[in-house]
């Protein structure tokens, strides 16, 4: 077959865009032509884009598409025209284009536009919302990239879960795992870190469950509390998580030092002596991976798809007991067996998780549709 795969949300440059979705995106290009090689593939982008990937050809649109509006507009009234030369069409992002003959398969990341709209502005929204839907009715096969995700959306959706494969992402364990302890010590003295500190990496929303945290964070004595990293750039409504450090009186104790670039990522998750995962709603949660992978210890919620990536490894705790939350990171603090346990735990449940086999599944969806 040659297959299309629409890649408009492929990050030309650094910054908040470059995560999550892009990082998907990026990682199946290059390991989907090894893992199906019969195939033949085009990979359409933005005007903007340099990557290029092995076997792929990289088919540019004329204008730059990063902004949405006009990808939008790119994706829904010209794209289109051009589809027929595709025995198959990948939307690599929830939405396909209206006017769409060619067979398709859609990824589906999370549906937080319908369980968190607020997140959006009223327009994206809605084109999400109604797009996204139509999109799965009409797709051959969807694939999702957790069984919480494909339980989501055969419920919201009403399809049948048969035809939802998942393909969870993977990880570059060439970037994600222990780090050499001299570079590690290098980067705390950099960053101005003390030896131990808990941390969280994530965009500040209401959906990270920060204030909870912060709720959990405050009943511990000073004795039996680290200094916690919040680490992350600013999201919708991130004022009461900020409140919430005012009013316990916790300047002190609680840093936040913005967004993390790609590159820092893998020595701050080193540096950490554990990583807290809060949140109430997560697609995967690249950010437990990544710090699994690492060797850190993870304490993470028991909500959506986050039990799926911890395992057995770390501790999953309902997200709104305090309790629960305070009682585990006593244990955090004070328990050097557990540590050592779940940091050796997650490194090995983390290798799991590679992307030859999500493109592996990837593939095995193109051959049913």
């Amino acid at each position: 077959m040659h297959i299309g795969l629409n890649a408009h949300l492929l990050s030309s440059q650094p910054g908040y865009r470059s995560a999550g979705i892009h990082q998907y995106i990026d990682n199946l290009l290059r390991e989907l032509p090894a893992a199906a090689p019969e195939h033949r593939y085009t990979a359409m982008v933005g005007a903007r884009q340099p990557r290029t990937y092995p076997a792929m050809t990289m088919r540019k649109a004329p204008l730059d598409t990063e902004q949405p509006l006009r990808r939008i507009v790119w994706e829904q009234a010209v794209q289109p025209w051009s589809l027929g030369r595709y025995d198959l069409y990948h939307a690599l992002a929830f939405v396909a284009p209206a006017l769409l003959l060619t067979p398709m398969v859609v990824t589906i990341y999370d549906l937080s536009f319908f369980h968190y709209p607020d997140r959006l502005p009223r327009s994206r929204r809605l084109y999400l919302q109604r797009l996204t839907e139509w999109t799965c009715q009409r797709a051959r096969r969807i694939i999702a990239i957790s069984q919480s995700t494909a339980r989501d959306v055969a419920a919201t959706f009403g399809i049948a879960p048969d035809r939802i494969d998942v393909a969870p992402p993977g990880c570059d364990f060439s970037r994600f795992r222990p780090l050499p302890p001299e570079d590690v010590a290098a980067f705390r003295h950099a960053q101005g870190l003390p030896e131990r500190f808990w941390l969280f990496i994530g965009t500040l929303e209401p959906r990270k469950n920060l204030t909870m945290l912060i709720d959990a964070y405050a009943a511990l004595p000073d004795a039996e509390r680290l200094p916690l990293v919040i680490a992350g750039g600013k999201g919708w409504d991130y004022e009461p998580i900020f409140a919430a450090v005012e009013r316990y009186r916790l300047g002190e104790w609680v840093r936040f030092p913005g967004f993390v670039s790609a590159e820092a990522l893998p020595l701050w998750y080193n540096a950490a002596q554990t990583f807290i995962y809060p949140s109430v709603f997560e697609g995967f949660g690249i950010p437990v991976l990544e710090a699994m992978a690492c060797g850190t210890p993870v304490i993470a919620s028991h909500a959506t798809s986050l039990p799926e990536v911890v395992g057995d490894a770390g501790i999953c705790l309902p997200p709104d007991d305090v309790g629960a939350w305070t009682a585990a990171l006593r244990r955090a603090q004070g328990d050097a067996m557990w540590r050592t346990s779940a940091g050796e735990g997650g490194l090995a449940r983390a290798q799991r998780f590679t992307w030859r086999e999500t493109a592996a599944r990837t593939a095995a969806s193109y051959r049913k549709c």
